[in-house]
């Protein structure tokens, strides 16, 4: 791609950034605070449903990080709305942590902590407090940093734990979704508390900050990360022994560009070396589900079968991980490849009509309308933060 190209693509992601989805996200402020809980495939609103934390996180992340990246002062206003509504509502007062989703009403609807609706609510309020820089914004994201190290971190053998019940003791049902095995540990859990700590890092260099982020992101290196295959596990037991089989093209693009990030805010050269090799390793790998028509397939099951559904998030992170392999890897034949993943995801993902992208095209092509297009896990984090790292890496390249 030449120069103006490379700016053009990235004047594209601005314009669906502000043009196709933050609008629409805006549009589903509930009149009486926050977000309403679900809007299905047929856009229509269901004000009744519970509001899920992780939702509710994403979406103080993603305002409060296009306020910062647009000067826009009415993303601001809804950063500052939401971060309101949060604290009041999915904070819990008595035992600390987050809730893992409220009634509409505002009261707790189920009270487990799942560290990792948890870890997105440090990324969130650490990305709060650089746009606000509201010291109690930074206090919350803290406290509740104190509560994964306290209460999941397991020091005897490493890695995480993934949930307990509200008043921190140990819980049967540790799942984050019905998919899920019913493992103690996870690649996605441990995935998402390296994004927080990292975040939490730029605002708050702890020497404790420091050395989680430090030892986690070598957990991925040395032990999440097969180096046979170059995939990552997604399930583990007590003893980060895997358990699984499969391998997620997704979450394996997406935790390339995440690893590396979190190496070069730590800033330690031998381990930015090590993560460098490590994900390139890793994203190539990745790349095994990219298609023809510059697609991302969502994953591989153990037993040989694909599931070739175009999910909106894979795609979104699929980008991002091109663009780290062009720019940081040296490979800038990955810039066409990220082009082409865009291209596929204006033309089948991103809802031209209504806004926002649909969750994905099926194997046979056509819209998913099964899924929703803004609910308890469809939300405008991936995109949103594709289209502001996308368009940073762009500018980057083009200088």
């Amino acid at each position: 791609m030449n120069h103006t190209e490379i700016i053009n693509f990235a004047d594209e992601l601005i314009a669906n950034l502000n043009e196709n989805i933050l609008p629409y996200w805006m549009n589903l402020q509930d009149p009486e605070g926050g977000f309403y809980g679900r809007k299905d495939a047929d856009e229509k609103i269901h004000p009744e449903e519970p509001r899920g934390t992780i939702l509710n996180a994403r979406i103080l992340w993603t305002f409060s990080a296009a306020a910062r990246f647009t000067g826009s002062g009415d993303y601001a206003e809804v950063a500052k709305r939401q971060y309101k509504y949060f604290i009041d509502h999915f904070i819990d007062p008595e035992y600390g942590g987050c809730y893992w989703s409220i009634n509409p009403d505002g009261t707790p609807c189920d009270t487990k902590k799942q560290f990792y609706a948890i870890a997105f609510s440090i990324y969130a309020l650490s990305e709060y407090y650089m746009l606000s820089k509201d010291k109690s914004a930074l206090d919350h994201a803290v406290r509740l940093f104190e509560s994964i190290e306290k209460y999941s971190r397991d020091r005897l053998k490493g890695g995480y734990f993934e949930a307990m019940t509200r008043d921190w003791q140990p819980i049967g049902d540790m799942r984050l979704s019905d998919k899920d095995l019913n493992s103690s540990k996870t690649m996605n859990t441990h995935l998402h508390i390296l994004e927080a700590y990292t975040n939490l890092l730029r605002v708050w260099r702890s020497e404790e900050c420091l050395e989680v982020t430090s030892s986690l992101l070598k957990l991925f290196n040395d032990t999440i990360v097969n180096p046979k295959t170059g995939h990552m596990g997604l399930f583990f037991d007590d003893d980060m022994r895997r358990v699984d089989n499969d391998t997620s093209y997704g979450h394996d693009i997406e935790a390339s560009w995440l690893m590396l990030e979190a190496a070069q805010v730590i800033d330690d050269s031998l381990l930015t070396a090590e993560t460098l090799d490590t994900t390139r390793f890793l994203a190539l790998s990745a790349l095994e589900g990219m298609q023809p028509d510059g697609s991302m397939i969502y994953e591989l099951h153990g037993s040989g079968s694909k599931d070739e559904e175009r999910h909106w998030w894979v795609q979104a992170e699929n980008i991002v991980g091109l663009l780290y392999l062009a720019r940081f890897h040296n490979l800038p034949e990955f810039l066409d490849k990220a082009w082409d993943c865009w291209e596929y995801t204006k033309n089948n993902i991103v809802d031209h009509i209504n806004g926002e992208w649909h969750w994905s095209r099926l194997p046979d092509g056509s819209v998913n309308r099964r899924d929703d297009k803004a609910g308890f896990w469809k939300c405008p984090y991936h995109n949103s933060r594709m289209c502001m790292e996308a368009a940073r890496q762009l500018k980057a390249i083009s200088e």
